[in-house]
């Protein structure tokens, strides 16, 4: 079967196999095939470093086996072993395996492969494995045209994703699916997978060896990615042959790989998880492990002005009126991006992360805006006061319109006795100054301004809504999220 990226194996003999990258990876390696592709574990006991997936009678021993016609949905890193799993499976004799890339293919091609393999079961034929690469690039459409034969298992579907599935595949797809969880390769499996690819014949065949740091240097290159290591090791050996070296040192692997490829896909779940650490690392006062994950970002080529707009929302969100001040250094800092530009306004990025990071915290600003808006949205509110309303067009004042306002700058202190808000929450206090940086100085100053504004003999209001009887976290008002969750 050949059409818009199909390959099938066990089609009938004589057509042709199809050309498109995602066939082309199942055919039997040649020779000269990357070494990586050379060195694809033929079993599932060759398989390393998902150790977590491999015990016996576990979902993928009996994908691999064949022993269930379980649908399956492969969620981890490049270089973890999805695509490896897909040739594991499609190595078994006794199922028809069709495999699909989902950047070329739509849902015609779904529904044609859908009915053929409805047609092979009805006829008393083998059962179809439909493999689907890059899965999280359908769009619902497609998505929903699986649907039908998933939950029937006219087809078992095996699908390969680097985005969580959670966010990426529907839910109706996701819930008739075995959702199995890939890691990066730990350090010491990258090692192994080196080594083994030096001595095996399928590999490098021991004509070189690999140098101790040149190793502990691929590993540490590769992040846990054991298809960027192997192409690392590749053209270190293709320099150590052509100075008829024995032993990959680390200044081949130095020259072979010029520069370290980032793992951070800016569409993809990298980019939330650095910019996630990025965020918490400010807020948790490290001021050298921000700087790393901006560097990260930066290198990674991140658009600055998204980094720029995540330091002014921290600044209100996490700093507040604790310094005041962050939040001019961080719009600074956006307007550096956007007249200066990269690479010189990553020293303005710089200094605003240092400047959030090392200044005192406070998220009252958060629960202040939270707690005001849930009590709107509750339906608590009423009119405007008659003395707030406006008084600037003919016949108000027949209206009683701005009848009985009392104009603050009259008083000495500026601040004088007036009802500014509507009746049903009379009393509310959103705002709870910390006791942190200069908001202390405001935590001292707002117990008076509200006992003027209110007038002495007003009680002191209890339910602010923001931290319980016990004095236990506060919960997220806009969220309902306990804050220790954020911590």
């Amino acid at each position: 079967m050949e059409e818009a990226g199909l390959f099938e194996i066990g089609a009938a003999p004589g057509r042709d196999r199809a050309a498109s990258p995602t066939a082309e990876a199942f055919h039997q390696p040649s020779t000269d095939a990357p070494l990586a592709v050379r060195m694809r574990p033929r079993t599932l006991a060759e398989l390393v470093g998902q150790e977590h997936l491999l015990a016996p009678g576990a979902p993928l021993h009996q994908l691999v086996a064949g022993r269930s016609p379980l649908s399956v949905i492969l969620w981890g890193p490049p270089g973890s072993g999805k695509t490896t799993i897909a040739h594991l499976v499609a190595a078994s004799d006794d199922r028809r395996f069709v495999a699909m890339s989902a950047l070329s293919a739509g849902v015609k091609d779904v529904r044609s492969v859908i009915a053929e393999a409805r047609t092979r079961r009805r006829a008393g034929g083998s059962a179809t494995v439909l493999f689907i690469d890059e899965v999280h690039r359908f769009s619902k459409t497609q998505q929903d045209s699986l649907l039908a034969a998933v939950e029937d298992r006219t087809i078992t579907l095996l699908a390969a994703t680097t985005e969580n599935p959670y966010f990426s595949i529907i839910a109706p797809l996701l819930s008739r699916c075995v959702l199995l969880t890939l890691r990066p390769l730990e350090t010491g499996a990258v090692r192994d997978l080196l080594q083994r690819a030096c001595v095996d014949p399928r590999g490098l065949g021991g004509l070189v060896r690999l140098a101790p740091e040149a190793a502990d240097h691929l590993v540490r290159l590769a992040g846990g990615d054991v298809r960027k290591a192997l192409t690392a090791l590749e053209a270190a050996a293709a320099s150590a042959e052509a100075r008829n070296a024995e032993v990959i040192d680390l200044a081949m692997i130095e020259q072979a790989v010029d520069v370290a490829a980032l793992r951070y896909d800016r569409a993809g779940d990298d980019h939330y998880d650095v910019v996630s650490a990025f965020i918490k690392s400010m807020r948790g006062s490290d001021v050298d492990a921000a700087l790393h994950w901006l560097a990260r970002m930066l290198a990674a080529g991140e658009d600055a002005r998204f980094i720029a707009r995540r330091l002014v929302i921290f600044a209100s969100e996490d700093v507040g009126l604790a310094d005041s001040t962050s939040l001019g250094v961080a719009t600074a800092a956006a307007t550096a991006v956007q007249h200066v530009g990269l690479p010189e306004a990553q020293l303005n990025l710089a200094h605003a992360v240092i400047h959030l990071t090392v200044a005192p915290k406070s998220n009252a600003v958060v629960a202040a805006i939270g707690a005001a808006l849930a009590d709107v949205r509750a339906g608590r509110g009423g009119p405007v006061p008659l003395p707030l309303r406006d008084a600037h067009f003919a016949g108000a004042g027949h209206i009683g319109h701005g009848d009985g306002y009392r104009y603050p700058h009259d008083d000495p202190r500026g601040v004088l006795t007036q009802r500014y808000a509507p009746e049903d929450v009379i009393g509310r206090e959103y705002y709870t100054p910390s006791r942190h940086g200069g908001e202390r100085a405001v935590a001292e100053r707002l117990p008076k301004l509200r006992r003027i504004v209110r007038g002495a003999a007003e009680p002191h209001p209890a339910a602010s809504g923001q931290q319980d009887a016990a004095g236990g976290p506060r919960s997220d008002p806009v969220t309902g999220r306990n804050e220790e969750r954020h911590r």
